[in-house]
């Protein structure tokens, strides 16, 4: 009963957060607005999967913005990247899901 009820709050708890919460971007207003529009569209479509949510971003990011666009979207991870100055985006969705999103040559 216990479990039941734990795995409904959390259920509860992501629908409730359904916008992203940028935690740091330094991307122009255009881009980063499309860039978390894509990325919500993404972790909504492969809500169950990571990898094929990350790798929509990744292929579409390549198209629009050009190569070397890099994606990790997860739950529990610290990074420390190098990127280029006005491409990096880093959000929160759904409550606990983080999306990073940055360009490097």
């Amino acid at each position: 009963m216990g479990e039941t009820e734990g795995k409904k709050e959390e259920a509860d708890y992501k629908r409730l957060q359904t916008f992203p919460l940028v935690r740091h971007s330094d991307m122009p207003e255009e881009m980063r607005v499309e860039t978390m529009e894509l990325c919500v569209t993404a972790c909504e479509k492969f809500s169950n999967n990571n990898e094929s949510a990350a790798k929509m971003i990744k292929e579409t990011m390549d198209k629009r913005f050009g190569s070397s666009w890099h994606v990790v979207i997860g739950e529990g991870f610290g990074f420390e990247i190098t990127h280029e100055v006005k491409n990096l985006l880093y959000l929160y969705f759904g409550g606990t899901l983080a999306v990073c999103v940055w360009k490097c040559s």
